[in-house]
């Protein structure tokens, strides 16, 4: 490996551009490219130009023999099975093509860039792959780059809030330049320690357009009388959603667009099934010189969720992890003999895989008051059953945990997992009768200072019955400390409403998804950062507008997770980085701001007998993962019979 610039502080500490110049590429050219007998037929029928013309000269380079892969043969249709129209986007996310890429131990690599210098995490050029072209062939260049800053993101029309939050740093946006054709340059003049991590990120961060597709759609340089013509003829509002419409990039919904990843939808919506074919000018190419993708075509059938695992089971899926859970895994594992698919359990690396969420900003002041005081938490966690829970529903295999990060981080400590998160009713009566809720009903549940009764309503999204099974042991929990707990489910508009508001007293939602960080990786999990998290949804909006919206937390220790979490922005020092995240786990697990379950659950995944180089142990993860897309779908390939 070949390092670029003077400082880095990504995921390892510096930025890697992998060997994708010099001899082992010259020695691929020198014996000629290779490519799809479908991709080989265009070219002798004129449809397309010839695969040198068409493959970057500074091709990626993928090396199997060190991935422990095989080298794949050409064809076949792979086949997905998803729920709503825009679900199409998970062949974006799956594809994974993005300017750096995680890879599966989760190092950062440039992908459809050549390499990246970064300086102190401020400034970062991006150096292009010459030849790089879209799926239409048009060359990939800087001008991409400077139609999505100055025409997209600085656009009030098709952007009112201006640039993304990770490409504005202590509210000064990025500075962009073009040093030449094909590199470019974002800076700041403090550090962005996000910036790398999330441009690898599982939704992609497309901080460059197709401009020479889009341009005819921007006010500022289409034709004005087209435009206002489409605006009366579709009924648009104004120019802007005509743009919008046209810019579908993570959805994938639009035939008409140019992409950079290795399979181009070739339908158009409303459809209940999609066809993604390869992308002729993709820039992925094996170390035999093959370029990729192997597989010919994509296929996403659209159908109603809860029939997703019985249809897997019938054989219509050849990779599937979408809509399938843990209680699916007998039923298809005696399935996949009959129709010729195996099924492996891959581990979840969210800091636990279900939680409950204490509403900090509950409107119920009896219910805000208790939910403040930490006794009232580490209480409730204490009394749940962790053990009980993995044994009845994630058949043993599970670990109990609090919600934070997992054994295989760096960061990870004991006293983190375990802190008031060990099975003690007779401990959590006590602290309960401490803090005055003595009095009792004719049923023995315990009443607020009001007289009325504990009875807890805990607030869930109802996509899952696994978390109706996590609350029945939960209730019987509770009850035993004198509290009655009622579950109560809604659409996810409705659930993420009655929180916001604060209607909501607990809620129940997946864990926080960093529970595999190192020292690196931004701890807004566990800070107030967002109102999207249930336990502070205003404190989190006060956290991430710095102060502008939300809500000032009145809790010393919130305000300090709020201090830390600026500290650990303005720092690209790795040892400081990670003393501030120390801090930051420490005051979550003592806290209990969050009720974690269990960690290192399984999800399982189906695979078509005949398809290779899919991992038998992976990671089932949104971001970092992309689910599969770390592994490389591009080099996944099917035996001839297989398809």
């Amino acid at each position: 490996m070949t390092y670029f610039g003077k400082t880095v502080s990504g995921l390892t500490a510096l930025l890697v551009a992998t060997a994708l110049t010099g001899s082992p590429q010259e020695a691929i050219a020198s014996a000629s490219l290779k490519q799809s007998p479908m991709l080989e037929a265009m070219v002798k029928a004129g449809k397309l130009p010839p695969i040198t013309e068409r493959v970057p000269a500074e091709f990626r380079k993928i090396d199997l023999q060190s991935e422990k892969k095989e080298t794949g043969k050409y064809g076949g249709t792979l086949r997905l099975l998803m729920g709503k129209q825009k679900d199409t986007r998970m062949v974006t996310v799956y594809g994974y093509a993005r300017l750096v890429t995680f890879t599966p131990d989760l190092q950062i690599e440039p992908d459809l860039l050549r390499a990246v210098d970064v300086l102190d995490n401020k400034v970062f050029t991006f150096h292009l792959r010459k030849g790089h072209k879209w799926s239409d062939g048009h060359p990939f260049t800087a001008e991409d780059f400077r139609y999505y800053w100055e025409d997209v993101a600085n656009n009030k029309a098709l952007s009112p809030g201006g640039p993304p939050r990770t490409m504005v740093v202590d509210g000064q946006p990025a500075k962009f330049g073009i040093i030449n054709e094909h590199t470019v340059r974002f800076s700041w003049d403090k550090p962005n320690n996000d910036f790398l991590i999330w441009l690898a990120g599982s939704r992609p961060a497309a901080i460059y357009r197709p401009a020479h597709y889009l341009k005819q759609f921007h006010m500022d340089h289409g034709e004005t009388e087209k435009l206002e013509a489409i605006v009366k003829d579709k009924g648009y509002k104004n120019w802007a959603k005509i743009h919008f419409r046209k810019d579908r990039y993570y959805r994938a919904d639009n035939p008409d667009q140019p992409t950079l990843q290795p399979w181009m939808n070739t339908t158009k919506p409303p459809a209940d099934r999609f066809v993604f074919k390869r992308n002729p000018y993709y820039h992925r190419v094996d170390d035999q010189g093959q370029q990729l993708p192997y597989i010919d075509e994509i296929v996403v059938q659209l159908g109603t969720t809860s029939m997703i695992p019985a249809r897997t089971g019938s054989g219509e899926s050849d990779l599937q992890g979408r809509y399938l859970s843990l209680k699916d895994y007998t039923f298809l594992k005696k399935s996949g003999k009959q129709n010729k698919f195996n099924v492996k359990l891959w581990r979840s690396p969210k800091a636990t895989h279900k939680a409950i969420y204490p509403n900090f900003n509950a409107e119920d002041p009896e219910w805000r008051k208790l939910i403040r005081n930490a006794k009232f938490r580490r209480a409730l966690s204490i009394a749940i059953d962790r053990d009980q829970i993995n044994q009845v529903i994630y058949l043993g295999v599970a670990q109990p945990s609090a919600n934070t990060v997992l054994k295989s981080s760096p960061l990870f400590k004991k006293e983190y997992m375990t802190k008031w998160a060990n099975f003690d009713p007779k401990k959590a009566n006590a602290i309960l009768d401490e803090l005055g809720l003595t009095k009792r009903d004719s049923e023995n549940i315990r009443l607020l200072p009001d007289g009325r009764p504990m009875h807890m309503i805990i607030d869930t999204a109802g996509e899952s019955t696994e978390e109706t099974d996590i609350l029945e042991l939960v209730r019987d929990n509770w009850k035993q400390i004198g509290i009655k707990l009622f579950p109560r489910a809604s659409t996810r508009e409705v659930f993420r409403n009655r929180v916001g508001s604060g209607k909501a007293i607990l809620s129940m939602w997946g864990g926080l998804g960093y529970g595999l960080v190192n020292a690196s990786m931004n701890p807004r999990d566990y800070t107030p950062t967002s109102r999207l998290q249930y336990q502070w949804p205003k404190y989190g909006l006060y956290g991430g507008s710095r102060g502008k919206k939300g809500e000032k937390p009145e809790i010393e220790s919130v305000n300090r997770l709020i201090e830390l979490q600026k500290a650990w922005q303005n720092t690209a020092d790795k040892a400081e980085q990670e003393k501030i995240w120390h801090e930051i786990l420490q005051i979550n697990a003592d806290n209990v701001f969050t009720i974690g379950i269990i960690n290192s659950s399984f999800r399982p995944v189906v695979i078509n007998s005949g398809l290779r180089n899919v991992p038998a142990k992976g990671i089932y993860n949104w971001d970092p993962g992309a689910y599969f897309g770390i592994y490389k779908p591009d080099t996944f390939w099917f035996e001839a019979s297989a398809n």
